[in-house]
């Protein structure tokens, strides 16, 4: 697990949470997955609900049954090559791009 020496102590399953904007924001530190939500229970909700997602506790991939009442063909669901949209990645922010959750200029590391 991921872990923070920042006042010297340790601590597994660290998460942030902060407010800007009007929103409350969670941060799981050890997966770098963030949330928000309207209020601080709200944003914890998301967390642990896009945290139990990442870690295969929840969600499945759809049946062929689903893909088609959607529209999709079985066949033509793949990635290919391709890397996922950036929405789709762990939640984490390059050192080089701006943070999604907000016009300010702050960059988070992972």
């Amino acid at each position: 697990m991921a872990s923070s020496t920042q006042d010297g102590d340790t601590r597994d399953g660290e998460i942030r949470l902060w407010q800007e904007d009007g929103w409350w924001i969670a941060k799981d530190i050890e997966t770098g997955l963030t949330t928000q939500g309207e209020s601080r229970t709200a944003a914890l909700e998301h967390l642990d609900g896009a945290v139990a997602l990442h870690d295969g506790e929840r969600g499945r991939a759809p049946t062929d049954e689903e893909l088609r009442a959607a529209g999709i063909d079985p066949a033509d669901n793949t990635t290919g090559e391709r890397e996922p949209p950036h929405v789709l990645h762990t939640g984490r922010v390059r050192s080089d791009e701006p943070s999604p959750l907000s016009t300010n200029p702050r960059v988070d590391t992972v």
